[in-house]
Protein backbone atom coordinates (compact mmCIF):
# COMPACT_ATOMS: atom_id res chain seq x y z
CA UNK A 1 0.00 0.00 0.00
CA UNK A 2 2.80 1.83 0.70
CA UNK A 3 3.45 2.14 -3.49
CA UNK A 4 0.63 3.77 -4.01
CA UNK A 5 -0.11 6.37 -0.71
CA UNK A 6 -0.97 9.64 -1.18
CA UNK A 7 2.51 10.68 0.90
CA UNK A 8 6.02 9.35 1.44
CA UNK A 9 6.13 7.18 4.80
CA UNK A 10 8.45 9.49 7.02
CA UNK A 11 11.20 7.28 7.66
CA UNK A 12 12.26 7.76 3.90
CA UNK A 13 12.81 11.36 4.90
CA UNK A 14 14.57 11.34 7.81
CA UNK A 15 16.96 8.72 6.45
CA UNK A 16 18.72 10.63 4.18
CA UNK A 17 18.47 13.70 6.37
CA UNK A 18 20.46 11.64 9.11
CA UNK A 19 23.27 10.44 6.44
CA UNK A 20 23.32 14.30 5.71
CA UNK A 21 24.08 15.20 9.19
CA UNK A 22 26.72 12.42 9.43
CA UNK A 23 28.41 13.40 6.63
CA UNK A 24 28.34 17.00 7.91
CA UNK A 25 29.64 15.66 11.22
CA UNK A 26 32.35 13.71 9.28
CA UNK A 27 33.63 17.13 7.99
CA UNK A 28 34.19 19.01 11.38
CA UNK A 29 34.89 16.00 13.01
CA UNK A 30 37.76 14.03 10.92
CA UNK A 31 39.47 10.65 12.44
CA UNK A 32 36.81 9.91 15.56
CA UNK A 33 36.56 6.32 15.83
CA UNK A 34 32.86 6.45 17.12
CA UNK A 35 31.76 7.99 13.39
CA UNK A 36 32.30 4.95 11.63
CA UNK A 37 29.79 2.87 13.27
CA UNK A 38 27.47 6.31 12.69
CA UNK A 39 28.51 6.46 8.75
CA UNK A 40 27.78 2.34 9.33
CA UNK A 41 24.09 3.06 10.33
CA UNK A 42 23.29 6.22 8.38
CA UNK A 43 24.56 4.01 5.55
CA UNK A 44 22.15 1.68 6.07
CA UNK A 45 19.34 4.00 6.36
CA UNK A 46 20.28 5.40 3.38
CA UNK A 47 20.54 2.11 1.45
CA UNK A 48 16.81 1.03 3.24
CA UNK A 49 15.31 4.81 1.61
CA UNK A 50 17.21 4.78 -1.69
CA UNK A 51 15.31 0.74 -2.00
CA UNK A 52 11.23 2.58 -1.05
CA UNK A 53 11.78 5.13 -3.51
CA UNK A 54 13.02 2.44 -6.09
CA UNK A 55 9.92 0.72 -5.93
CA UNK A 56 8.11 4.08 -5.90
CA UNK A 57 9.25 5.02 -8.92
CA UNK A 58 9.58 1.20 -10.82
CA UNK A 59 5.72 1.14 -10.21
CA UNK A 60 5.27 4.67 -11.76
CA UNK A 61 6.83 4.18 -14.93
CA UNK A 62 6.38 0.17 -15.31
CA UNK A 63 8.16 -3.01 -16.24
CA UNK A 64 10.90 -2.88 -17.43
CA UNK A 65 11.73 0.48 -17.58
CA UNK A 66 11.29 0.57 -13.93
CA UNK A 67 14.38 -2.00 -13.39
CA UNK A 68 16.32 0.38 -15.63
CA UNK A 69 16.19 3.09 -13.78
CA UNK A 70 17.59 1.88 -10.75
CA UNK A 71 20.26 -0.36 -12.68
CA UNK A 72 21.13 2.59 -14.56
CA UNK A 73 21.17 5.19 -11.64
CA UNK A 74 23.61 2.71 -9.06
CA UNK A 75 25.61 1.82 -11.97
CA UNK A 76 26.96 5.80 -12.55
CA UNK A 77 26.65 6.15 -8.53
CA UNK A 78 29.39 3.39 -9.23
CA UNK A 79 31.35 4.40 -11.75
CA UNK A 80 31.95 8.23 -9.94
CA UNK A 81 33.24 6.37 -6.43
CA UNK A 82 35.37 3.96 -8.51
CA UNK A 83 37.34 7.07 -10.83
CA UNK A 84 36.86 9.27 -7.33
CA UNK A 85 39.68 6.46 -5.26
CA UNK A 86 40.95 5.39 -8.22
CA UNK A 87 42.31 9.04 -9.07
CA UNK A 88 43.09 9.99 -5.53
CA UNK A 89 44.99 6.58 -4.91
CA UNK A 90 46.91 6.45 -7.54
CA UNK A 91 49.12 3.71 -10.38
CA UNK A 92 48.74 1.72 -7.61
CA UNK A 93 44.69 1.30 -7.89
CA UNK A 94 44.96 0.82 -11.51
CA UNK A 95 43.37 -2.53 -11.11
CA UNK A 96 40.44 -1.39 -8.92
CA UNK A 97 38.17 -1.05 -11.69
CA UNK A 98 38.72 -4.50 -12.47
CA UNK A 99 38.47 -5.83 -9.10
CA UNK A 100 35.48 -3.94 -8.55
CA UNK A 101 33.80 -4.54 -11.93
CA UNK A 102 34.38 -8.38 -11.26
CA UNK A 103 33.23 -8.28 -7.80
CA UNK A 104 29.76 -6.77 -8.49
CA UNK A 105 28.95 -9.64 -11.24
CA UNK A 106 29.56 -12.82 -9.37
CA UNK A 107 27.82 -10.95 -6.22
CA UNK A 108 24.82 -10.24 -8.76
CA UNK A 109 25.31 -13.72 -10.76
CA UNK A 110 25.43 -15.77 -7.66
CA UNK A 111 24.48 -13.40 -4.70
CA UNK A 112 21.51 -11.63 -5.50
CA UNK A 113 20.78 -14.11 -8.10
CA UNK A 114 21.53 -17.43 -5.71
CA UNK A 115 19.49 -15.42 -2.67
CA UNK A 116 16.25 -14.91 -5.04
CA UNK A 117 16.49 -18.07 -6.60
CA UNK A 118 16.50 -19.40 -2.49
CA UNK A 119 14.07 -16.92 -1.37
CA UNK A 120 11.21 -17.12 -3.83
CA UNK A 121 11.79 -21.77 -4.19
CA UNK A 122 11.56 -21.75 -0.34
CA UNK A 123 8.34 -19.33 -0.02
CA UNK A 124 6.78 -20.20 -3.54
CA UNK A 125 8.34 -23.88 -4.25
CA UNK A 126 8.90 -22.95 -8.29
CA UNK A 127 9.07 -19.90 -10.21
CA UNK A 128 8.40 -18.97 -13.85
CA UNK A 129 10.30 -16.31 -15.60
CA UNK A 130 10.53 -15.16 -19.43
CA UNK A 131 13.55 -17.41 -20.47
CA UNK A 132 14.27 -15.74 -24.41
CA UNK A 133 14.63 -12.59 -22.02
CA UNK A 134 17.27 -13.78 -19.33
CA UNK A 135 18.99 -15.58 -22.27
CA UNK A 136 19.31 -12.15 -24.21
CA UNK A 137 20.91 -10.50 -21.05
CA UNK A 138 23.32 -13.44 -20.72
CA UNK A 139 24.58 -13.82 -23.59
CA UNK A 140 25.61 -9.64 -24.10
CA UNK A 141 26.94 -10.17 -19.95
CA UNK A 142 28.87 -13.02 -21.45
CA UNK A 143 30.29 -11.35 -24.70
CA UNK A 144 30.86 -8.43 -22.41
CA UNK A 145 33.08 -10.21 -19.56
CA UNK A 146 35.21 -12.12 -22.06
CA UNK A 147 35.63 -9.36 -23.91
CA UNK A 148 36.94 -6.66 -21.70
CA UNK A 149 38.20 -9.12 -18.65
CA UNK A 150 39.23 -12.11 -20.09
CA UNK A 151 40.90 -11.22 -24.04
CA UNK A 152 43.59 -8.23 -22.54
CA UNK A 153 45.22 -11.11 -20.84
CA UNK A 154 46.08 -12.53 -24.39
CA UNK A 155 46.62 -9.29 -26.78
CA UNK A 156 50.35 -8.49 -27.83
CA UNK A 157 50.43 -4.75 -28.11
CA UNK A 158 51.35 -4.57 -24.42
CA UNK A 159 52.58 -7.14 -22.07
CA UNK A 160 49.99 -8.40 -19.26
CA UNK A 161 46.44 -7.43 -18.61
CA UNK A 162 46.62 -4.04 -19.43
CA UNK A 163 45.50 -2.55 -23.09
CA UNK A 164 46.66 -0.32 -25.19
CA UNK A 165 45.05 3.45 -25.77
CA UNK A 166 43.59 2.48 -28.85
CA UNK A 167 42.51 -1.30 -27.45
CA UNK A 168 40.83 0.76 -24.58
CA UNK A 169 39.02 2.92 -26.72
CA UNK A 170 37.79 -0.24 -28.84
CA UNK A 171 36.96 -1.78 -25.78
CA UNK A 172 35.16 1.31 -24.21
CA UNK A 173 32.72 1.64 -27.90
CA UNK A 174 31.98 -2.06 -28.01
CA UNK A 175 31.23 -2.11 -24.23
CA UNK A 176 28.40 0.66 -25.01
CA UNK A 177 27.15 -0.83 -28.50
CA UNK A 178 26.60 -4.21 -26.85
CA UNK A 179 24.78 -2.06 -23.73
CA UNK A 180 22.62 0.33 -26.09
CA UNK A 181 21.57 -2.74 -28.09
CA UNK A 182 20.16 -4.50 -24.94
CA UNK A 183 18.75 -1.48 -23.38
CA UNK A 184 17.12 -0.78 -26.67
CA UNK A 185 15.40 -4.80 -27.09
CA UNK A 186 14.30 -4.87 -23.25
CA UNK A 187 12.61 -1.21 -23.55
CA UNK A 188 11.79 -0.81 -27.13
CA UNK A 189 11.98 -4.03 -29.58
CA UNK A 190 11.47 -7.22 -27.55
CA UNK A 191 9.90 -5.08 -24.60
CA UNK A 192 7.48 -8.36 -23.73
CA UNK A 193 10.49 -10.54 -23.46
CA UNK A 194 11.29 -8.82 -19.82
CA UNK A 195 7.71 -8.75 -18.85
CA UNK A 196 5.91 -11.38 -16.50
CA UNK A 197 3.27 -13.70 -17.51
CA UNK A 198 1.83 -13.34 -13.66
CA UNK A 199 1.71 -12.49 -10.88
CA UNK A 200 0.29 -13.54 -7.20
CA UNK A 201 1.44 -10.12 -5.50
CA UNK A 202 -1.39 -7.99 -5.88
CA UNK A 203 0.49 -4.57 -5.18
CA UNK A 204 1.72 -5.30 -9.02
CA UNK A 205 -1.79 -4.90 -10.48
CA UNK A 206 -2.33 -2.10 -7.71
CA UNK A 207 -3.18 1.75 -8.91
CA UNK A 208 0.55 3.60 -9.66
CA UNK A 209 1.19 6.49 -7.09
CA UNK A 210 0.73 9.72 -8.01
CA UNK A 211 2.91 11.57 -9.95
CA UNK A 212 4.48 14.58 -7.40
CA UNK A 213 4.91 11.42 -5.34
CA UNK A 214 6.93 9.44 -7.99
CA UNK A 215 8.71 12.82 -8.91
CA UNK A 216 9.51 13.29 -5.30
CA UNK A 217 10.43 9.52 -4.56
CA UNK A 218 12.84 10.10 -8.11
CA UNK A 219 14.73 12.76 -6.74
CA UNK A 220 15.06 11.71 -3.46
CA UNK A 221 16.24 8.17 -5.01
CA UNK A 222 19.00 10.03 -6.57
CA UNK A 223 19.81 11.80 -3.49
CA UNK A 224 20.14 8.79 -1.32
CA UNK A 225 22.49 7.14 -3.80
CA UNK A 226 24.66 9.97 -4.17
CA UNK A 227 24.65 9.60 -0.10
CA UNK A 228 25.33 5.98 -0.22
CA UNK A 229 28.56 6.42 -2.33
CA UNK A 230 29.58 9.42 -0.04
CA UNK A 231 29.82 7.47 3.34
CA UNK A 232 31.04 4.48 1.66
CA UNK A 233 34.09 6.53 0.28
CA UNK A 234 34.35 8.02 3.67
CA UNK A 235 34.14 4.08 4.97
CA UNK A 236 36.83 2.89 2.47
CA UNK A 237 39.86 4.03 3.95
CA UNK A 238 38.77 2.05 7.00
CA UNK A 239 37.91 -0.72 4.81
CA UNK A 240 41.16 -1.07 3.12
CA UNK A 241 42.89 -0.95 6.48
CA UNK A 242 41.04 -3.42 8.05
CA UNK A 243 41.58 -5.65 4.83
CA UNK A 244 45.59 -4.69 5.23
CA UNK A 245 45.11 -5.56 8.83
CA UNK A 246 43.90 -8.93 8.36
CA UNK A 247 46.22 -9.41 6.00
CA UNK A 248 43.54 -9.99 2.95
CA UNK A 249 44.53 -9.26 -0.58
CA UNK A 250 43.82 -6.03 -2.22
CA UNK A 251 41.07 -7.24 -4.01
CA UNK A 252 38.89 -7.80 -0.98
CA UNK A 253 38.39 -3.75 -0.85
CA UNK A 254 36.67 -4.41 -4.77
CA UNK A 255 34.54 -6.62 -2.88
CA UNK A 256 33.19 -4.71 -0.61
CA UNK A 257 32.76 -1.27 -2.53
CA UNK A 258 30.69 -3.69 -5.04
CA UNK A 259 28.76 -5.30 -2.03
CA UNK A 260 28.06 -1.37 -0.54
CA UNK A 261 26.97 -0.24 -4.00
CA UNK A 262 24.67 -3.09 -5.16
CA UNK A 263 23.01 -2.87 -1.43
CA UNK A 264 20.00 -0.82 -2.76
CA UNK A 265 19.35 -3.35 -5.59
CA UNK A 266 19.96 -6.61 -3.82
CA UNK A 267 17.61 -5.53 -1.35
CA UNK A 268 14.85 -4.34 -4.25
CA UNK A 269 15.05 -7.80 -6.11
CA UNK A 270 15.18 -9.97 -2.75
CA UNK A 271 11.66 -8.30 -2.07
CA UNK A 272 10.50 -8.58 -5.18
CA UNK A 273 11.43 -12.61 -5.55
CA UNK A 274 9.56 -12.85 -1.72
CA UNK A 275 6.56 -11.83 -3.31
CA UNK A 276 6.75 -13.75 -6.48
CA UNK A 277 7.82 -11.52 -9.01
CA UNK A 278 11.15 -13.30 -9.91
CA UNK A 279 10.74 -12.02 -13.11
CA UNK A 280 11.14 -8.58 -11.45
CA UNK A 281 14.05 -9.67 -9.61
CA UNK A 282 16.00 -11.01 -12.89
CA UNK A 283 15.67 -7.63 -14.71
CA UNK A 284 16.89 -5.73 -11.63
CA UNK A 285 20.08 -8.45 -10.97
CA UNK A 286 21.15 -9.17 -14.92
CA UNK A 287 20.24 -5.26 -15.76
CA UNK A 288 22.36 -4.26 -13.02
CA UNK A 289 25.06 -6.61 -13.82
CA UNK A 290 25.47 -5.26 -17.78
CA UNK A 291 24.73 -2.11 -16.60
CA UNK A 292 28.04 -2.12 -14.31
CA UNK A 293 30.27 -3.37 -17.58
CA UNK A 294 28.81 -1.51 -20.14
CA UNK A 295 29.03 1.48 -18.37
CA UNK A 296 31.48 1.48 -16.09
CA UNK A 297 34.06 0.07 -18.51
CA UNK A 298 33.61 3.45 -21.26
CA UNK A 299 33.66 5.74 -18.75
CA UNK A 300 36.98 4.45 -17.02
CA UNK A 301 38.43 3.98 -20.32
CA UNK A 302 37.99 7.19 -21.35
CA UNK A 303 39.02 8.80 -17.88
CA UNK A 304 41.93 6.59 -18.00
CA UNK A 305 42.73 7.69 -21.59
CA UNK A 306 42.50 11.15 -21.29
CA UNK A 307 44.95 11.39 -18.26
CA UNK A 308 47.37 8.51 -19.33
CA UNK A 309 47.58 6.24 -16.99
CA UNK A 310 47.59 2.36 -16.97
CA UNK A 311 44.68 0.67 -16.71
CA UNK A 312 44.34 -3.02 -15.48
CA UNK A 313 41.44 -4.83 -17.31
CA UNK A 314 42.71 -8.94 -17.44
CA UNK A 315 41.13 -11.40 -14.87
CA UNK A 316 44.16 -13.43 -12.90
CA UNK A 317 43.37 -17.96 -13.69
CA UNK A 318 41.68 -18.09 -10.53
CA UNK A 319 39.47 -15.52 -11.25
CA UNK A 320 39.14 -16.83 -15.15
CA UNK A 321 37.89 -20.11 -14.24
CA UNK A 322 34.74 -18.45 -11.54
CA UNK A 323 33.80 -16.59 -14.24
CA UNK A 324 33.54 -19.52 -16.64
CA UNK A 325 31.74 -21.46 -13.97
CA UNK A 326 29.43 -18.49 -13.19
CA UNK A 327 28.38 -18.46 -16.63
CA UNK A 328 27.61 -21.83 -17.43
CA UNK A 329 25.54 -22.28 -14.33
CA UNK A 330 23.51 -19.33 -15.01
CA UNK A 331 23.18 -19.81 -18.76
CA UNK A 332 21.94 -23.27 -17.34
CA UNK A 333 19.85 -22.19 -14.78
CA UNK A 334 17.79 -19.25 -16.55
CA UNK A 335 17.76 -21.31 -19.85
CA UNK A 336 14.03 -23.23 -18.77
CA UNK A 337 12.27 -20.06 -17.26
CA UNK A 338 11.65 -22.18 -14.37
CA UNK A 339 13.61 -22.22 -11.15
CA UNK A 340 13.26 -23.98 -7.61
CA UNK A 341 15.82 -23.24 -4.30
CA UNK A 342 18.31 -26.05 -5.99
CA UNK A 343 19.66 -23.32 -8.61
CA UNK A 344 19.73 -20.81 -5.42
CA UNK A 345 21.80 -23.07 -3.63
CA UNK A 346 24.35 -23.74 -6.36
CA UNK A 347 24.98 -20.24 -7.30
CA UNK A 348 25.15 -19.38 -3.28
CA UNK A 349 28.22 -21.92 -3.22
CA UNK A 350 30.15 -20.68 -6.38
CA UNK A 351 29.14 -17.22 -4.30
CA UNK A 352 30.92 -18.31 -1.11
CA UNK A 353 33.63 -20.11 -2.90
CA UNK A 354 34.79 -16.67 -4.41
CA UNK A 355 34.74 -15.02 -1.42
CA UNK A 356 36.38 -17.74 0.29
CA UNK A 357 39.13 -18.00 -2.37
CA UNK A 358 39.18 -13.87 -2.64
CA UNK A 359 40.51 -13.81 1.10
CA UNK A 360 42.34 -17.22 0.94
CA UNK A 361 43.90 -17.36 -2.75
Amino acid sequence: MALTSNKLPAWTLWAPLAAVATLGLAWLLPDQGWLIALMAAALAGAVFSAVHHAEVVAHKVGEPFGTLVLAIAVTVIEVALIVSVMLSSGPEKAGLARDTVFAAVMLICNGIVGLCLFVGGLHHREQAFQAPGANAAMAVLAALLVLTMVLPNYTSSSPGPVLTPAQLAFAGVMSLVLYGSFVFVQTIRHRDYFLAEGSSDESAHAPPPPARIALASGALLIVCLVLVVALAKLLSPSVEAAVRKAGAPAAVVGIVIAAMVLLPEGLAALRAARADRIQTSLNLALGSALASIGLTIPTVAAVFIWIGQPLELGLGAKDMVLLVLTLVVSSLTLGMGRTTILQGVVHLVILAAYLFLSIVP
